[in-house]
């Protein structure tokens, strides 16, 4: 035997070795992969996703679909055949980790960040819909998110309109953060709030936390609606993304006759209370969802138009839209024709 052929075979146990780790240990990457579609104008655990009290409201067929994308989370990695799979698929996509979480982000984080964008987005969607149908909403300031570990706690409840703290009148979120750190911690201060249509006085004593005295809440712009619209999704969905659909679904639910004209409608995009629609991530993942679910129409803002046009769709049409009153007439016009000319991606669009 040979010198050479020894040399090989010793080489082999080590590349299979070298190998073996590649696969387990981690690279600096996060994946997008296709998650689930959520028809807004159904039902989860026999409870109506959007739900309304206080004015008429229709259920008349068809499906809008709101979409999800699966990401890795942050301070965690991709092995080597994690990667490798989604580089080689048509619908998954693979980024450098410092493209999407900064260094310190930690999952909590990521989830607090998640559930405040989600309770936002649902109640400009709430707003972007009244305001089509030409009701008036009022901003006011209330609470996103309660940390489970801070004072607040039990005491102040997601959606509280914030009127009063310790005696200052509440005009935006910033009056809250400078009301608290106003505060001595270990000092109680009043929070006068209104919950549903109730004023009361809750009491929460601040606690320092890295210096600054802290309740635990996150206080954020909010809309005093006329009638109460909540819309009712699984809590462990979060982000702002799926705010086009849902005030697309209420304007649906509150007007007379089926938006889609029975069919699957799709769509993704953040909206404002103006109604103006915003861009969002993972486009080519949640067009390839809705694709698989039967959707026939995809709603896409124009900022993703570009990276739409490219994802493999099959036989879904595409209509670009930049607010929530260009989404409604692209599906009347579909729904009235499905061959019908939909709005595409601007010329000048990079």
């Amino acid at each position: 035997m040979t010198q050479r052929t020894v040399a090989g075979i010793l080489a082999i146990p080590l590349l299979v070795a070298l190998w073996a780790v590649a696969l387990v240990s981690g690279l600096p990457y996060v994946t997008y992969e296709p998650g689930v579609t959520v028809d807004v104008l159904g039902s989860d655990d026999g409870e109506e996703i959007v739900q309304v009290s206080g004015r008429k409201t229709y259920r008349d067929g068809g499906e809008l679909r709101m979409t999800t994308v699966y990401v890795t989370r942050p301070q965690s990695t991709v092995n080597l055949f994690e990667a490798t799979s989604a580089w080689i698929s048509r619908d998954d996509a693979i980024v450098p980790y410092d493209a999407v979480y900064s260094p310190e982000e930690t999952q909590e984080d990521s989830r607090t960040e998640s559930a405040v964008a989600m309770v936002s987005s649902q109640d400009s969607a709430v707003a972007a819909a009244l305001t089509e149908l030409g009701i008036d909403v009022a901003p006011v300031t209330e609470v996103l998110n309660v940390s489970e570990d801070l004072p607040a706690a039990g005491k102040l409840e997601v959606r509280d309109v914030l009127l009063a703290v310790g005696g200052t009148e509440i005009t935006g979120p910033d009056d809250v953060v400078q009301a608290v750190r106003a505060v001595p911690a270990g000092e109680p201060v009043d929070f006068r709030i209104r919950r549903g249509e109730e004023e009361r006085t809750v009491e929460v004593t601040p606690k320092e936390v890295d210096g600054q005295a802290r309740v635990g809440i996150t206080p954020g712009p909010g809309f005093d609606f006329p009638f109460r619209v909540s819309v009712n999704i699984d809590p462990t969905i979060g982000g702002p993304s799926a705010g086009l659909l849902f005030s697309l679904a209420i304007f649906d639910t509150l007007t007379p006759g089926s938006l889609t004209g029975d069919a699957v409608v799709a769509g993704t995009g953040t909206v404002d209370q103006e109604g103006e629609v915003g861009p969002i991530g993972g486009i080519p993942q949640k067009i390839a969802a809705s694709r698989e679910d039967g959707a026939e129409l995809f709603l896409v803002p124009v900022g993703n138009c570009r990276e739409a046009e490219r994802a493999p769709r099959g036989d879904m049409r595409l209509a670009v839209v930049s607010t929530m009153h260009e989404a409604v007439q692209a599906i009347e016009a579909w729904t009235a024709d499905h061959d019908a000319p939909l709005p595409a991606c601007p010329e000048e669009t990079p």
